[in-house]
This record gives structure tokens, C-alpha cells and sequence, in this order.
């Protein structure tokens, strides 16, 4: 790593920098970085995939429980809803007892809903699947807003947005574990016992892979490194605790025009993100009946294309900073995509749809840390936590709306009107993400501290 060794003798200048010189005195990558944020992802994958495990398989768990398909859209959506009050009172915690507390709570969280829902085994213990679904879903509101936190507290400025990509991919692959492997694992037989079989089976794997990950947690996961990794993080070091004040970080978020413009936009396409994901099985279902392994296969693609997308997202800002122009095309894009998939859904050719879910999933999901990341620009040098847990809060709100409105309305009039609501709004968002100034103040931050 990079270190920058102030020299001895020179406190003028730290008093003429209000401090800047002695933030910057010695930055440095530790190696400990890349384990940090694969263990993240690690338990962030898992945590996803617990989301999405009911609702890629809709009508099996329908058939099980005996409820309503909408019973089982609320699992999905029980993430969704939970987040939105505690947001703050975690992001609070963030910011007062740092990263490896919230690490171990996630963690934590999510192993014991692992655990609860290995007492749902029988057809009238849907209430005990839903407490643990309700648990997985606390464990998720201390895994959604790390990704940008991670990246800027353990990665040099060249590196950023690149480590927030693969924070984000760990996320996204667990969504796309979650649409392949329970159509594999749980096959749609008629015998209850049979399918409490296959249920328990997947169920156990899911609750080991995430003590495993718990107890990695306890072992590696520190709080931060030896050394800033960069300029913009030293100088936030070198800030005194009395200067920063929670509540006065939210209000200055939510005064800041260009972030507000932000999480609305972010809201609109990560919420159509969600509602796609927790209904896709069943417009696939209802176009192609009897083909649960491909609509978890047309998941995972748009999910893997997605990551590809994101992962590209993230290079391409490291090495250009182009947060507005990139954050625009994307938008267009998602919007074009969600447009073909809609019109080419009912064709009645899988592999069309596979083409054209894969495309959308490229730009839809590619959009997810380029908005944390640009959030985190136009807010420096307020916390990463807060402004990534608000625009979190956004798609959550808008990804509730959006999954019972499409919902109601495939139930009423068809998919193609369900998703044109979507296209609708992705419409809206690209619009507003036009309006958004190009304020880099993590940019311009990390010039002024190498100037200094």
C-alpha cells in the first residue's frame, strides 16, 4: 500500500490545514480489505437468498401452507416493511458503534432465522415460517446500507466504487441462489410429507451456511483498518466526535436538492426491481404453466447479468468518475428493457424471454451501487450509512407499492398491464435523474487534501 509519511517538525502546517495534514499523515491499504468484503458478501448472499426462497417457488409454499399466493408475497415483502422503521435507529448505531457491531448483529440475526424457520415443517406452522422470515428480515436492515460504508472505511479512492460493486454482488447473487436453488431442491409433488422433506433439506442447508458465516464473522470482521485508506476517509477521521450530530446529518441530507432527487430515483428503479423479483415466477407460470425450474433460471439470468452489469458500473466510475452521465444511461436503459420485456413476456418462446430478462437485469440491477455511489459524492462528508440506509428506505416504500399494485392489477386485467405500471414509473425516474446536479464533493475532497 501507499503510505505518506508527514515530516517531522511541521506542526504549522496542521494548524494552517485545520488539521488536513495530520489526517493525511499516513494512508494506507491494509490486506485485511478484500476478506472484509468477501465475508460481507458472504452473509449479505445468504440473507437474500432467504428473501426470495417462497416466492420463486410461489405456488409450492401456496400448496403447502394452504394460503393465499398473497400470504406468501408478504414473506417476500415482510424485508420491505420492516426496514423502513428501523432504518434509523440502526444507521444511528452504525455511526456511534461503528461496522463490526453491525456485522455481528446481522450475522447473528440471520443464522437464528435460519434456525426458526426448521420449526415450519408441517402444514400448520405457517405462523412459525413467517417469525423466521421476520427475523431474517431484521438481519437484513444491518446488511443494506454496509456496501458504501465498507468500501469508503477499507478501500483507497481508486478502488471505491469497485469494492461498493462487489459488496452490492453478494446481495444480488444470494436473490439469484434463492430463484435457482428451490425450484431444484423442492420438486412440485402432490405428497405433503414428500415436499416437507425437500423443504427441511433445503432449510437445514440454509441455517448451517449461515452459523458457519456468523461464527467467521466473530473471527475476522474488525472494525476498521491500522490506516485510512484515503484522503477523503482521514480527513472524516481527523473530524472531532463533538462536531457530528446524528440528526443534523438526516436534515442535511434531506436539504440537499440533488439527493432528494436521488432517492426518489433510486426508490422508482430498485422498487421495480423488488416488485419484478417477487412476481416474476408467477407471470412466468402464467404464460408458461408448469415451468417453475426456468422462471427460477430467467431469475437467476437477470440477476447474473446483472452483476456483470454492476461489476462493469463500478470500473467504469473508479476509472472515469462519471457519476451523472453513467447513473442516466443506465436509467434509460433499464427503462428500454423493462419496455421489450413487457411486449415479448407473452410470445410464447422461453428463450425470447430469457434474451430479454437478461438484458433488463443488466441495467436494472447494474444500477444498484452506481446509486449508492453517487449518493455518497453528493453527500461527503456525511455518513455513507445514513444516505445509503435513505435511498434503502425509498426502494422499500416504492417496492411495497409497486409489488400489491402489479400484483392487483395481474390478478385483474393481465402481466403486460402490470408491468406497463412499471415501465410508467421507470419512465418518471429517468426523467427526474436528468435534473440531478453533478455535485462531486467526495471528488473534490480527496483533490483539495492532495493538494494540501
Amino acid at each position: 500500500g501507499m503510505v505518506l509519511q508527514e515530516p517531522a517538525g511541521a506542526p504549522s502546517v496542521s494548524a494552517a490545514a485545520g488539521g488536513v495534514a495530520d489526517a493525511t499523515a499516513e494512508v494506507q491499504l491494509s490486506r485485511l480489505r478484500w476478506a472484509v468484503l468477501l465475508l460481507f458478501s458472504s452473509y449479505s448472499l445468504c440473507n437474500a437468498f432467504q428473501w426470495i426462497q417462497y416466492g420463486s417457488i410461489n405456488n409450492v409454499f401456496v400448496r403447502f401452507y394452504d394460503v393465499s399466493p398473497f400470504a406468501i408475497d408478504w414473506l417476500s415483502m415482510s424485508y420491505m416493511l420492516i426496514y423502513i422503521p428501523l432504518l434509523f435507529p440502526v444507521a444511528w448505531l452504525l455511526d456511534k458503534r461503528g461496522l463490526r457491531l453491525i456485522a455481528l448483529a446481522g450475522s447473528a440475526l440471520n443464522a437464528m432465522g435460519a434456525w426458526v424457520k426448521l420449526g415450519s415443517l408441517k402444514p400448520h406452522l405457517f405462523p412459525v415460517t413467517v417469525l423466521g422470515q421476520v427475523i431474517c428480515a431484521l438481519a437484513q436492515v444491518f446488511i443494506l446500507g454496509m456496501p458504501s460504508r465498507i468500501a469508503s472505511v477499507w478501500f483507497g479512492s481508486h478502488e471505491v466504487s469497485t469494492a461498493c460493486s462487489i459488496a452490492v454482488f453478494g446481495n444480488q447473487l444470494g436473490i439469484a441462489a434463492g430463484f435457482l436453488v428451490p425450484p431444484v431442491l423442492i420438486p412440485n409433488v402432490e405428497d405433503v410429507e414428500k415436499l416437507a422433506y425437500h423443504i427441511s433439506i433445503m432449510f437445514f442447508m440454509t441455517a448451517g451456511v449461515a452459523s458457519a458465516l456468523f461464527i467467521l464473522v466473530i473471527i475476522v470482521f474488525k472494525e476498521k483498518p491500522p490506516h485510512p485508506p484515503s484522503r477523503a476517509q482521514a480527513s472524516i477521521l481527523s473530524r472531532p466526535t463533538a462536531e457530528y450530530s446524528y440528526i443534523q446529518s438526516i436534515l442535511r441530507l434531506l436539504r440537499n436538492a440533488n439527493f432528494l432527487l436521488l432517492m426518489v430515483t433510486y426508490g422508482l428503479n430498485v422498487g421495480c426491481f423488488y416488485a419484478l423479483s417477487t412476481l416474476l415466477t408467477r407471470m412466468v407460470i402464467h404464460h408458461y404453466p408448469g415451468e417453475e425450474v426456468n422462471a427460477g433460471r430467467i431469475g437467476l439470468t437477470i440477476i447474473l447479468s446483472g452483476m456483470v452489469g454492476a461489476l462493469i458500473s463500478g470500473i467504469w466510475l473508479d476509472k472515469t468518475k462519471t457519476y451523472k452521465q453513467t447513473t442516466l444511461v443506465v436509467y434509460i436503459m433499464s427503462l428500454v428493457g423493462m419496455i421489450i420485456y413487457t411486449f415479448t413476456l407473452s410470445l410464447g418462446h422461453l428463450w425470447v424471454v430469457f434474451v430479454t430478462a437478461g438484458s433488463l437485469g443488466f441495467f436494472m440491477t447494474g444500477y444498484l451501487p452506481l446509486g449508492f455511489e453517487f449518493a455518497a459524492e453528493l453527500t461527503y462528508p456525511e455518513s455513507e450509512g445514513t444516505s445509503s440506509g435513505l435511498l434503502n428506505v425509498s426502494a422499500q416504500i416504492f417496492g411495497i407499492a409497486f409489488t400489491i399494485g402489479q400484483g392487483q392489477i395481474m390478478d385483474r386485467f393481465g402481466t403486460k398491464e402490470g408491468n406497463l405500471l412499471l415501465c410508467a414509473f421507470l419512465f418518471l425516474g429517468t426523467v427526474m435523474t436528468a435534473f440531478i446536479k453533478a455535485d462531486l464533493r467526495r471528488q473534490q475532497a480527496n483533490l483539495e487534501n492532495e493538494q494540501t
